[in-house]
């Protein structure tokens, strides 16, 4: 690192900062980190929706390498930025569960021609409303930022819960065994990253779940049959599946596309925080209009569609490293793994409890930021109020999903992420209580 980078980032807890380079020997296990952290959110879609519709396991294999691909591609454009396109922050961009229940619906009703036909049609609602995030900035002052970011966090965290108990729908789900692995995971990261030095240090989350790849050999939880059985090489095929244009499956994923604006603009703000960087409108509407061009592409590679992903935010003050660089070397060793699905494979056996260790660290670190953000506010009887509600709003569709089950299937997919929730209760809020706050 440069006596410069020393420079800039001094008094700040960044050993990279967002244009800094580490060299390539420390940037692929760096980007190897992130990949771990959204492996498992990239993959699962694709499988719960191949596996809800009777697809063989031949094509949910192609499905599962495409959306590798795709999410290697939409993440450069994201990241490196293409024109107006992309945010240019260290953001991972990846398949999104926001999509599942439609994408369930769909892909019954029409197949998969159907299903990729509403994700390439619907991603022109974002790529419209990418022109639009600049003046909306001013409804996210930094009450209502530090609500989305926490709530990011927060929300995020009974899923490296389940993660930690085996996976949701494990059968042995809540094996002490499972527990005992992430802890242990989690033990070393935290004594990697406090007492490490160097790489040791930054390194911290890779170190520990390669340390729990080896762990759970003896333990019997590491299964290589996946990494035997796959291809060495399978090439992305346009439209493999076919397209179809179905006026009621675009409709269906309206709502859908609509969430994850509003999550990929609480995202970005959560990167910016981590990477300590002042973002701009300009930064915000290339990083929607990115997830906008991802989901088209992804439409015509036979992938769900992309978003921006909040499990890769923790990464960033947990190791202290906030390159782009970095997460462009992480893009293109996703773009690898849909081509060598070998490749792929070798990371999709990891054991849900190693990730899971990282993950509670990681979610934590998020919702830690966000409280960073609401410790500089004002917090009178007004912006206490609005981040009471907004938090409990957001927590309660997330500890209690059942308390949508009345309402129609589009309101429960608009609110079951309890960060939109809380996220529109913040922003209304901020608009309708005495003394508003606005962003200049």
């Amino acid at each position: 690192m440069s006596s410069e980078n020393l420079e800039q980032t001094q008094g700040s807890e960044l050993i990279y900062g967002i244009d800094d380079k580490p060299p390539l020997r420390l940037a692929i296990p760096l980007a190897i980190q992130h990949i771990m952290a959204a492996f498992s959110g990239i993959v699962a879609v694709p499988l719960v929706v191949g596996q809800a519709i009777g697809l063989s396991v031949e094509e949910m294999a192609f499905m599962v390498s495409a959306t590798l691909f795709v999410s290697g591609i939409a993440t450069f454009i994201q990241v490196y930025g293409i024109g107006k396109a992309g945010s240019r922050l260290p953001c991972m961009m990846g398949t999104d569960f926001t999509f599942v229940g439609p994408g369930i619906a769909v892909a019954s009703a029409f197949g998969l021609p159907g299903y990729f036909g509403a994700t390439l049609a619907g991603s022109f609602l974002e790529i419209i409303l990418s022109r639009f995030i600049k003046p909306l900035r001013k409804f996210f002052p930094p009450v209502v930022t530090g609500v989305v970011v926490s709530l990011i966090g927060l929300t995020m965290i009974p899923v490296s819960v389940d993660w930690v108990a085996g996976g949701a729908g494990n059968p042995e789900y809540g094996n002490p065994t499972f527990l005992l692995l992430a802890f242990i995971v989690m033990v070393i990261i935290i004594l990697l990253n406090q007492w490490g030095k160097g790489f040791a240090s930054s390194g911290a989350i890779l170190i520990g779940i390669i340390c729990g790849y080896l762990i759970s050999i003896p333990m019997g939880l590491l299964d290589v049959t996946p990494v035997k059985d796959a291809a060495w090489i399978a090439l992305p095929r346009p439209f493999k599946f076919g397209i179809e244009f179905h006026w009621s499956a675009i409709l269906a994923f309206i709502p859908a596309y609509l969430v994850t604006t509003i999550e990929t603009v609480g995202d970005l703000m959560s990167v910016a925080n981590a990477s300590e960087h002042e973002i701009t409108g300009e930064e915000l509407s290339g990083g929607v209009l990115a997830d906008g061009i991802g989901s088209f592409i992804a439409g015509i590679f036979n992938a769900g569609p992309n978003t921006s992903f909040s499990q890769n935010v923790g990464i960033i003050p947990l190791t202290g490293v906030a390159s782009r660089f970095v997460v462009v070397v992480a893009s293109i060793i996703l773009i690898l793994s849909g081509i060598f699905p070998k490749l792929g494979a070798l990371v999709a056996i990891m054991p849900n409890p190693v990730l899971g260790g990282a993950g509670i660290m990681m979610f934590g670190m998020i919702a830690v930021g966000g409280f960073k953000l609401l410790q500089d506010v004002d917090l009178n009887r007004r912006n206490s109020l609005l981040v009471a509600v907004s938090m409990g709003l957001g927590l309660a569709v997330v500890f209690k999903p059942e308390i949508l089950g009345g309402f129609h299937p589009t309101v429960q997919t608009i609110f079951q992420s309890g960060m939109t929730t809380g996220t529109i209760a913040a922003i209304i809020l901020n608009l309708i209580l005495p003394g508003r706050e606005i962003e200049e």
